[in-house]
């Protein structure tokens, strides 16, 4: 593990930007960016596509490593090339943003009011690329729709065997239990939630550090306890479809979370914006993230 990347995870001021979307949800982050599925056919074209809006944010001078600690890439994306450089190092080499990469493959049915992760047959090869590729740290998302104790401790359980197996090959893990922020027992799911992340710490070997990536909590301040354990390197929040401002708004009262927002990163981005638009209106949102992120 890159120490200096490491170093600047563990204890910079800023938030992680979400660039990850895979096909299931390009076709919408595409229409959210004034580019409607009529105007491309195919999955390679559409990857095309939103390869150019992710090295459009990535390439402007508004998107570096001065706010924004890390970027979390699709595979595609780490696969590509940046302006004549892998996307990794480019992160890193060009902008001082540290690389990331999700590395699950989807979510599988609702069992027990929570959605499990679908089968990863080849992540060992995966993990092997990534590191090969520069990547410091992986993510993975599970979706915890009830407060039912069965299926979060399964998402848990899931997330730390696959974390721990992560750890082994030198990569840091975020792991990611989402809580759907429409849940109508959302805080009993939390409450649930961090019980069963608590008890899961307990079980990494000595030295060993994990990240998390956590819906923004119903009570403010609800994961301090999270935010200063010695097993945790950083605890992270999604924007979870709230929009940009709620999502700035709740986080900011939460200390010591920090951003790793997708959607509400992008927001009101679009292909039309001239490039003086375009950068304009994404270091206006950085700016705000950035600012929820350090409160």
């Amino acid at each position: 593990m890159n120490p200096e990347q490491y170093e600047k995870v563990k204890s910079a001021r800023g938030f992680i930007a979400a660039l990850d979307q895979s096909g299931g949800s390009t076709p919408k982050a595409l229409s959210l960016y004034g580019i409607k599925p009529d105007a491309y056919s195919g999955d390679a074209q559409m990857f095309d596509l939103i390869h150019a809006m992710r090295m459009r944010i990535i390439t402007s001078p508004a998107f570096n490593g001065d706010r924004i600690l890390g970027a979390i890439l699709f595979e595609q994306t780490m696969d590509r090339e940046i302006e004549g450089r892998g996307s990794a190092d480019y992160l890193w080499s060009v902008k001082q943003v540290v690389p990331f990469l999700k590395v699950d493959k989807g979510l599988a049915d609702e069992v027990n009011g929570a959605q499990m992760m679908k089968p990863m047959p080849d992540l060992d090869a995966l993990l092997a690329r990534a590191k090969g590729k520069g990547i410091f740290g992986t993510k993975m998302r599970s979706v915890v729709k009830h407060a039912d104790v069965k299926g979060i401790e399964d998402v848990l359980a899931q997330q730390f065997a696959i974390g721990k197996r992560i750890l082994a090959t030198g990569l840091m893990p975020i792991l990611e239990p989402e809580v759907d922020i429409h849940a109508t027992d959302k805080q009993a799911a939390e409450r649930l939630l961090k019980a069963g992340i608590l008890e899961h710490l307990d079980t990494l070997g000595p030295q060993r550090q994990v990240m998390l990536k956590l819906t923004i909590p119903s009570v403010d301040d609800f994961y301090a306890d999270l935010v200063k354990h010695p097993k945790l390197l950083r605890v992270v929040a999604l924007s979870g479809g709230y929009s940009r401002d709620e999502a700035n708004t709740r986080l900011a009262r939460n200390h010591g979370l920090i951003a790793s927002f997708s959607r509400a990163l992008t927001e009101g981005l679009t292909a039309q914006q001239s490039a003086e638009e375009f950068n304009r209106a994404l270091d206006a949102s950085i700016a705000s993230i950035h600012q929820a992120s350090v409160t």
